[in-house]
């Protein structure tokens, strides 16, 4: 075999395992949680940005104490049943169980690390 066609094969070959080893990384951070948790407070707002990728972005008021100022929690939503959930709750007392993925390569997936997999309302 020429040489040529020996340094083509092999950067065929080299590509061909840089995708894959990107693609088997990518589906661990998107299936791998770094943590769970849930958090509870007031929905704020949800909206559905982005310019090629749109994605569901949200903003959770924790207040822990009257008097106090909130903290903001910055979530993205994947399911849109569950967004769905999140507008009707916007403006109530809400506790959201999220999933926290870390290292995900691009704003395409969410702005944010945190991702909600169940919403409930709180009276």
């Amino acid at each position: 075999m020429p040489t040529s066609n020996k340094a083509l094969l092999f950067g065929l070959i080299f590509i061909a395992v840089a995708l894959a080893g990107f693609a088997a990384y990518l589906w661990i951070a998107l299936h791998w949680s770094y943590s769970e948790g849930e958090r509870a407070g007031f929905m704020q707002k949800l909206s559905h940005k982005g310019w090629l990728c749109k994605t569901w972005e949200g903003e959770l008021s924790l207040v822990a104490l009257p008097g106090a100022a909130p903290e903001k929690f910055y979530f993205s939503v994947r399911d849109e049943a569950i967004a769905q959930q999140i507008n009707a709750a916007v403006g109530q007392r809400t506790a959201l169980t999220y999933e926290q993925h870390k290292g995900l390569p691009t704003s395409c997936f969410g702005e944010t690390e945190y991702f909600v997999t169940a919403v409930k309302v709180v009276k």
